[in-house]
């Protein structure tokens, strides 16, 4: 019977179905069985109603792809629906107020950076810079990395019931706290490597100093901002907001500023035991690495996190050390008195690339699990090599949100450089030659930024790698990267050319 059915459907050219029986009546005796005409009245009833739902929806679908080409719904082939039919509007407008507040807090990191670099601490363990690009990344690798597992376990139910979300809290924290501890003590071991190679000059005093501060600070960071994270993305669902579009740029709102007064406080505070009670710091480096096996054994018997428990290394490590030489460039060139302004520019740079980029990689994922698991979709293989036109000028969803989050830069930057100008914070005039080589590294980081997300969520998905685990690391770790280098070179660039105006070297 249902065969008989099927083939009676026509299809016609504008895309919709007319069911056959429009043309050519059914036979009794299609619908008859073995219970009689009771059974007959119930099944065209259904079949009624499915012809209408069916019309209707052809119908809804034609009159959309006219009258709204923005709508989500004009996408043609297999690609799977977006977790919420968002326009170029609603995705703008849902970003923007993180993205602001995102923003602020990496002003106001960037204010404190400016302050505490004058400190003895800083001054005379110049390696505690290479660990604020490490530690403010690892921010970025672990609570943005949180944020966008909680937000794909959301949109896709897995935390619909108290059960399932108390066993997604728990176990998470267990895990970034586990992950925090081991990379803040690699983060340490890489600045103190970093910071002899050049001078060839070890203390050992001064190493044990940097891993007491960066255990101390990547824990306490980790656990306040996490548990940051998993509020705003409750709270995100219970609004009908799409967490994607607000966990990212929120973690980061407060997890600049809270990591660096944390990193600045804590050595600060070691650095003056340092000389008279020198027990202090082994003390401090060996209870946070205590706590390990605890957030091990609960991380482990969950089945949620078992998983990112072994293989979630590669990226926060990799990550990590790719942080810590962006930490470098930022030590060389603020310990040079003609480039000390650049202290306060590089969080706001990285802050603002690295959120937005996280934003990006959230969103891709979440679309690309919404149509399966990694590596087991063939109509979301990956692409070896995107062109830059499919990546930010398609009509598909998320080459519409590149182009939104891309245009969010300059006037973004522009009213972040006028805040931080109102404080009087650095020590750089905003001159126009100034905003003009700014703006060009700000576009150019988040221009880079995008197009490797677009290539790096779907590489990873065609070869069995949830996404939400592994890219974002390496996007934030390269926003790092990127945008001190940039910043940087924008420095050296108008020192030679002699913008004494803007007083780069005061």
């Amino acid at each position: 019977m249902t065969s008989k059915l099927e083939q009676k459907e026509t299809p016609q050219a504008n895309g919709a179905v007319v069911p056959g029986d429009c043309l050519a009546s059914p036979e009794p005796s299609d619908f008859l069985g073995p219970d009689g005409p009771g059974v007959e009245v119930v099944v065209l009833e259904s079949r009624a109603n499915a012809k209408g739902v069916r019309e209707e929806d052809a119908l809804l679908e034609n009159g959309s792809q006219s009258n709204e080409s923005d709508d989500t719904s004009t996408e043609r082939g297999p690609e799977p629906a977006s977790p919420l039919k968002e326009t170029s509007f609603s995705i703008g407008l849902q970003v923007l107020f993180p993205f602001l507040l995102a923003g602020f807090g990496t002003v106001a990191a960037g204010m404190v950076l400016d302050i505490v670099q004058h400190w003895d601490v800083f001054k005379y363990v110049t390696e505690v810079f290479i660990l604020v690009p490490a530690l403010l990344g690892l921010k970025g690798n672990l609570e943005m990395t949180l944020a966008s597992r909680l937000s794909t376990a959301a949109n896709i139910g897995q935390m619909d019931t108290p059960k399932e979300l108390w066993k997604m809290i728990t176990g998470n924290m267990a895990l970034i706290q586990v992950q925090a501890t081991v990379v803040g003590f690699l983060a340490s071991i890489a600045a103190v490597v970093f910071g002899w190679i050049p001078d060839g000059h070890f203390s050992l005093a001064h190493a044990v100093l940097l891993c007491a501060s960066s255990v101390a600070t990547a824990f306490i960071a980790s656990l306040v901002l996490g548990m940051i994270m998993i509020g705003v993305i409750i709270g995100s669902r219970k609004m009908g907001i799409n967490p994607d579009n607000v966990a990212t740029p929120i973690a980061a709102s407060l997890g600049d500023l809270i990591t660096l007064a944390l990193l600045s406080g804590i050595s600060w505070g070691l650095y003056k035991e340092l000389e008279s009670k020198a027990y202090v710091n082994p003390l401090v480096c060996a209870f946070f690495i205590s706590l390990l096996p605890i957030w091990v054994i609960i991380a482990k018997r969950n089945s949620a996190t078992r998983e990112v428990l072994y293989s979630g290394w590669e990226p926060v490590i990799i990550a990590m050390a790719i942080s810590s030489v962006g930490g470098l460039i930022l030590d060389r060139t603020v310990s040079d008195p003609n480039f000390a302004g650049m202290a306060v520019f590089t969080p706001v740079i990285n802050g603002v690339g690295g959120n937005l980029v996280a934003v990006q990689a959230s969103r891709i994922s979440t679309y690309l699990h919404m149509s399966g698991v990694p590596g087991d979709s063939p109509g979301t293989a990956p692409r070896k090599c995107p062109s830059p036109c499919s990546t930010f000028f398609s009509s598909d969803v998320n080459s519409r949100s590149a182009r939104v989050l891309f245009l969010l830069v300059v006037p973004g930057h522009l009213v972040f450089l006028y805040t931080i100008h109102s404080m009087q914070g650095g020590h750089t005039t905003l001159t126009l030659i100034f905003i003009v080589f700014y703006m060009t590294a700000a576009l150019l980081q988040v221009l880079i930024l995008l197009y490797i997300a677009d290539w790096m969520v779907h590489w990873m998905w065609g070869r069995h790698l949830d996404p939400d685990n592994f890219s974002i690391p390496y996007l934030t770790a390269l926003g790092d990267l990127i945008g001190t280098g940039l910043l940087a070179l924008s420095f050296h660039v108008l020192w030679l050319i002699g913008d004494r105006d803007s007083d780069v070297g005061d």
